[in-house]
């Protein structure tokens, strides 16, 4: 069904004259009788029949207008939040983002790119979470931009480092290890240790460093998100190996510094490859790369 038609259709019910309508439609009497024929001919039924000099809407008309008049409003509501997504002076962008970085590291760079942006009207959504569920929102394009680790063979996505997390031993108050500020990793061994569940992006470079030392971790609970990690080391259910993230001086526990394995814990700005981004996102991205030294 074409869209002229239909707004043809509407301007015809309203001003009820087809002269006045042609007018106000810019084109001529004869292409506006056209357009009504064709529409009635693919409903198969009249929409208009006259009433004096003028057209008036016939019953079936009345109610294909209350319908027609119904989508057009959607669809124009539909362009005017398009446009309004996707010019250069306002849209949202649409972030996911590990749970390390819900407490201070997306609100602060949000902010500051707020900041510098004042003059635009620039929003965003915000959803912590696992990488794996960060990698899969960005592939269904439920987020534009993604804060997580990086993923082997995700050929589709790209990963750019923008800071890099220190890791750390975290014990009960009073642990018997607490009397180290720093550590090896192998002394760790024995101990009954929390760990982030298999789809963390974290899980296995903490793996890995247990590799290292031909070792493996005596796993007594497995959970998702660092605050849980903390208070279940808080509890004493075991230690763990863990980012050291500023909300781990609200819990009783004691923060010891990883000294060997080396290791390189790295978060990254995830988005997909070759894929059209609205402005927004694509200003957003670029300040993250040119302040990322600062984080």
């Amino acid at each position: 069904m074409n869209l002229n038609h239909l707004q043809y259709f509407v301007k015809l019910a309203h001003l009820e004259h087809y002269t006045k309508a042609a007018k106000d439609l810019s084109i001529t009497q004869p292409s506006l009788s056209h357009a009504i024929s064709a529409l009635e001919e693919e409903l198969g039924t009249k929409l208009f029949e006259k009433h004096g000099r003028n057209v008036v809407l016939t019953k079936y008309g009345k109610i294909f207008l209350k319908y027609v008049e119904k989508s057009l409003d959607s669809l124009q509501e539909g362009i005017d939040k398009t446009k309004a997504l996707t010019c250069s002076t306002s849209g949202v962008i649409d972030l996911g983002y590990i749970y390390t970085l819900e407490a201070e590291f997306v609100p602060m760079i949000v902010r500051r790119f707020l900041k510098e942006n004042e003059d635009k009207n620039f929003g965003f959504t915000f959803s912590s979470s696992n990488t794996k569920s960060i990698i899969e929102g960005l592939k269904n394009e439920r987020f534009d931009i993604g804060f997580c680790s990086m993923v082997e063979d995700e050929n589709s996505i790209e990963f750019i480092k923008i800071k890099e997390e220190e890791l750390v031993v975290v014990v009960p108050k009073n642990h018997e290890l607490s009397k180290y500020k720093e550590i090896d990793l192998v002394k760790t061994v024995g101990y009954k240790h929390i760990a982030f569940t298999k789809s963390s992006g974290l899980r296995p470079v903490i793996d890995n460093l247990f590799k290292q030392i031909n070792k493996k971790q005596d796993i007594s609970y497995e959970v998702e998100k660092d605050e849980s990690m903390a208070g279940l080391v808080a509890e004493n259910f075991g230690i763990a190996v863990m980012p050291n993230i500023p909300f781990l001086k609200y819990f009783n526990v004691d923060i010891i510094k990883l000294k060997s394995p080396v290791y390189s814990r790295n978060i990254y700005m995830a988005k997909l490859k070759n894929k059209y981004v609205s402005p927004a996102v694509d200003e957003f991205s670029k300040f993250v790369l040119r302040n990322c030294k600062m984080f």
